[in-house]
C-alpha cells in the first residue's frame, strides 16, 4: 500500500491539471458563443433602430436615437461605430434634429439625437465628415432660437466634436454657429463647463484663418478680452487671442479695442499664473512690434515697470520676451520712450541686487523686488535693461525669432 500511494498521488494532480485546462477551454467557447451572440443582437438592434429612424414615428424615432447611444458608447473597437455610418444612421439623425420641430414632445428627441451624434462623433473622422456634409451646422442654426434648446450642454459638446475638423483638411464653414458660441460666452447665465467648451471649440475654428474674419465681426474679440481676466477662463481667452492676431482682421481688432493694453498688463503683472503672462506678453509682443502708438498706449498704463518685473520673475520664455519690449523702449530714446530724462545718478539699484532677490522665494522677495524696480526705474533705464539683460554674449547667438518664439499652435516671427 506504500509503495502505491505515490503512484496514486501523481494520478490525481494530473486529471486535476487535465479537468481544469477542460474546463478553461469551455469557457473560452462559451465566452467566443457569448460575444457572436452579443454582435448578433446588436446587428438586429441596430437594424431594427435604422428602420425606426426612417420609418418609425417621432416616439420610436427617439427610443432608437436612445439605442444607437448606448451601442455606440459600448463600441470599443469602433466596429458598431462603421456599420451604422454605412447605414446612413447618422444622416438620418441629423435629419431628426428639425423633423420634430413642430412635433408637441420634440425637444427630448432632440436632444436625444444630439447625444448619439456626440458618441458617435468621438474618435471618427468619417462620422464627423458626415454629420457636416449632411446638414447639421444648418440644422443647429435653426434650433438656437429654441432658447430651452440652446441653453443645454449638449449642443456645444456637439460642437465642440465637430469643431476638430478644423484641424484637418476638410474644409468647412462655421459662419452659422459663430453667433450662437460667442453668446453663450457673453451670457452670465452660462456656467463655466459651458463656457469652456465654446472657447475650446472657437479655438479650433481660430485655427483657420479663413475663419477668423467670421469671427471677429461676431464680436468674438470683446468676449475674449473680458474672459481674459477672468481667471478660470484666462488662459483659454488668450489662446485663441493669440491665433486671432495673426490675421490682419484679427490684429486690426485687438488693436481697436480699448481695453487690451490694461488687460495684458495687468494679466503680465499676475506671477500666479505663468502660462498666462507667456500668452499676454506674446501679445504685447505683436501688437508694439513696429507699432509706435500702441507703444505709447501701453507705456501710459505702466507697461515698463511689468515688464522689469517679468524679465526678472517671470518665466525663461517670457523673461525673454519682456527683455525684447524692454529693448525696444530703450532704442526709441528717452523723449519717445517717454522715461525718465534726468542725469545719471551713480546711486542707482544695480540689477545684480534685483537679481539676488529675485533668485530667493518669489512671494516672499516679491513685493521687495518691486519696490527695487519702481525706484530704479526713474533713474536709468537704459542701464537697468543692460544689466538685466546681462552679458551682451549671453543673447548674441540668439535669434530674435527664438527670442519671442510663440507655444502658441501657429507659427509666428514672435
Amino acid at each position: 500500500m506504500s509503495d502505491s500511494f505515490p503512484s496514486t498521488e501523481h494520478i490525481t494532480t494530473r486529471d486535476l491539471l487535465s479537468h481544469h485546462f477542460i474546463s478553461q477551454n469551455k469557457m473560452d467557447k462559451q465566452q467566443n458563443q457569448n460575444q457572436e451572440q452579443n454582435r448578433e443582437i446588436d446587428m438586429i438592434s441596430i437594424q431594427r433602430s435604422a428602420k425606426q429612424l426612417n420609418f418609425g414615428s417621432y416616439e420610436e424615432k427617439e427610443k432608437a436615437a436612445k439605442e444607437i447611444k448606448r451601442l455606440a458608447m459600448a463600441d470599443e473597437g469602433g466596429c458598431v461605430k462603421r456599420i451604422m455610418a454605412e447605414l446612413g444612421i447618422v444622416q438620418s439623425l441629423v435629419r431628426m434634429l428639425t423633423d420634430g420641430q413642430d412635433h408637441g414632445d420634440g425637444l427630448s428627441g432632440r436632444i436625444a439625437a444630439v447625444d448619439a451624434l456626440i458618441e458617435l462623433a468621438k474618435g471618427t473622422f468619417r462620422t464627423k465628415v458626415l454629420m457636416v456634409t449632411a446638414g447639421l451646422l444648418s440644422k443647429l442654426q435653426q434650433l438656437i432660437n429654441n432658447k430651452e434648446f440652446s441653453r443645454r450642454q449638449e449642443l456645444p459638446l456637439l460642437l465642440l466634436s465637430i469643431s476638430s475638423l478644423a484641424k484637418t483638411n476638410f474644409h468647412f464653414t462655421p459662419r452659422h454657429i459663430l453667433p450662437f458660441l460667442i453668446s453663450t460666452l457673453n451670457s452670465k447665465e452660462t456656467p463655466l463647463c459651458t463656457r469652456l467648451t465654446c472657447l475650446e471649440t472657437l479655438y479650433n475654428f481660430s485655427l483657420r484663418l479663413e475663419n477668423i474674419k467670421s469671427m471677429v465681426s461676431n464680436g468674438a474679440i470683446d468676449a475674449f478680452v473680458i474672459l481674459a481676466l477672468e481667471k478660470a477662463t484666462s488662459e483659454e481667452a488668450l489662446s485663441v487671442l493669440s491665433n486671432l492676431i495673426l490675421s490682419v482682421e484679427g490684429k486690426r481688432g485687438i488693436e481697436n479695442h480699448p481695453m487690451v493694453p490694461k488687460t495684458l498688463i495687468e494679466i503680465m503683472s499676475q506671477e500666479e499664473n505663468p502660462r498666462c503672462q507667456e500668452l499676454a506678453s506674446y501679445l504685447v509682443m505683436v501688437l508694439a512690434h513696429g507699432n509706435n502708438e500702441q507703444r505709447r498706449k501701453m507705456h501710459e498704463c505702466g507697461i515698463v515697470q511689468v515688464l522689469l518685473q517679468l524679465a526678472l520673475l517671470g518665466s525663461p520664455l517670457a523673461q525673454k520676451r519682456a527683455l525684447k519690449i524692454l529693448e525696444w523702449y530703450k532704442n526709441e530714446g528717452p523723449q519717445k520712450g517717454c522715461v525718465h530724462s534726468g542725469p545719471r545718478m551713480e546711486s542707482t539699484v544695480s540689477i545684480s541686487e534685483l537679481n539676488s532677490a529675485g533668485n530667493g522665494n518669489t512671494k516672499d522677495n516679491g513685493k521687495s523686488v518691486k519696490q527695487m524696480v519702481k525706484q530704479s526705474l526713474d533713474r536709468n533705464m537704459s542701464s537697468l535693461i543692460r544689466r538685466a539683460t546681462g552679458s551682451r554674449e549671453l543673447f548674441s547667438g540668439i535669434s530674435e525669432k527664438v527670442l519671442v518664439f510663440s507655444s502658441s499652435s501657429k507659427s509666428s516671427p514672435y
